[in-house]
């Protein structure tokens, strides 16, 4: 109540004529942030429940928890594995080594994004929306452990800026604004997004983890696929998570239950998530028959970011269909495409990223054939009954 009261004791001085004014937007977002607004539309048709955008964003974060837990121990545990010293690690030094490693990637993209959100809000004089919550976590999760800061920075503000914000905000965006910084840093910076050497923490952090030789290298699962090679990891590492990788995507059980809150509060699409599996597990098939890969059908869809792409990226409400009927084949054509380009572009190893920027590219029109497939159904049946 006292923070309640405070907030309401400054609230004037944010208000038109108030000596804030020029941060009202501000002061709204960490207000209606930290309490639920107690406004409500007046006119128009309207359903009101317990739930808005804030709660949602909020909720997904949750999901995003155990993945993020998880993706800092695995940075540790691939550091002390590598310098050949894991048995003598204890799991706080091997966690917080991790979290030491991936806390100022989340803290950039958070700084830099809300930055930018709070200073549009600011220009336009609008509310300051939430949609960053969900991006600003998802892109530190899915880059490597070496990639740069700087780097980071700059791909946080172009997607922002260029993936959201030029439509018009959180809502409006056609592209998933994580995919997009992601798909910048591959194409601007590709060095330091792919190859053996990115993938692995190398470096002392306040005295925890190892110092590895320079020139130090490991290859993810799918890049040893990519260069022709045998997969070394077991099945119960590609499960586990204990494979390198970007810091949020190897652990399947971390991102399932992710999976499971998400499905459970109904805030993401089963018919979405299942169709995603389900095409990428017949395009893998039909491969893997063919013998054009050399894994089974399954391994492709617990490596490299299948998995944590069909549960926190495909089922993004603003960028995936909205149909119940287009959800099954966006879903279905995003795994199909996953795989098609795995397999198909040996230098290119992981699809995911790529299947999903694409399908949003083509989820409006998805929608619009099976809304005008229901009109013309309706019709028939019109004219049948006269």
């Amino acid at each position: 109540m006292s923070l309640r009261n405070y907030l309401n004791k400054i609230k004037p001085s944010f208000e038109e004529g108030g000596k804030l004014h020029a941060f009202k937007s501000i002061f709204e977002g960490f207000e209606t942030f930290l309490y639920v607004p107690n406004t409500t539309s007046k006119s128009g048709v309207h359903i009101h429940d317990a739930i808005d955008s804030k709660r949602i964003m909020s909720m997904v974060v949750l999901a995003l928890v155990p993945a993020m837990l998880f993706g800092m121990y695995n940075v540790g545990y691939q550091n002390y594995l590598a310098a050949g010293t894991l048995e003598q690690a204890s799991f706080f030094s091997i966690f917080f080594y991790g979290f030491l490693a991936v806390l100022p990637k989340i803290l950039v993209s958070y700084i830099v994004g809300l930055g930018i959100e709070f200073a549009w809000a600011q220009w336009k004089g609008e509310e300051i929306q939430e949609g960053y919550l969900v991006s600003g976590i998802i892109i530190p999760l899915i880059v490597p452990v070496n990639c740069p800061l700087w780097i980071l920075a700059i791909a946080c503000a172009f997607a922002v800026i260029f993936a959201k914000e030029i439509f018009g905000g959180t809502g409006m965006n056609i592209f998933n604004v994580a995919l997009v910084a992601r798909a910048f840093l591959f194409f601007s910076y590709p060095q330091k997004m792919s190859g053996d050497t990115v993938w692995i923490a190398t470096d002392k952090i306040c005295g925890l983890g190892n110092t590895l030789p320079d020139g130090f290298t490991a290859a993810t699962p799918l890049g040893q696929i990519g260069q022709g090679s045998d997969v070394s990891a077991q099945l119960p590492d590609m499960i586990t998570g204990f494979i390198p990788g970007s810091i949020g995507e190897t652990s399947i059980i971390a991102i399932a239950l992710g999976a499971i809150l998400l499905l459970w509060t109904g805030i993401a699409s089963w018919r979405t998530m299942l169709s995603v599996f389900v095409g990428g597990a017949l395009m893998a098939a039909v491969f893997s028959a063919a013998g054009m890969t050399n894994i089974p059908f399954y391994e492709h869809l617990i490596l490299g970011g299948f998995a944590f792409g069909a549960v926190f990226m495909a089922t993004d409400p603003v960028t995936s269909a909205r149909t119940e009927s287009g959800k099954y084949v966006y879903g279905f054509l995003i795994g199909v495409m996953a795989i098609v380009i795995r397999v198909m572009n040996p230098g290119y190893p992981e699809g995911m990223m790529l299947a999903i920027l694409l399908m949003n590219m083509f989820a409006p029109l998805i929608d619009y054939c099976v809304v005008q497939r229901n009109i013309s159904k309706r019709m028939k049946r019109i004219k049948t009954k006269e």
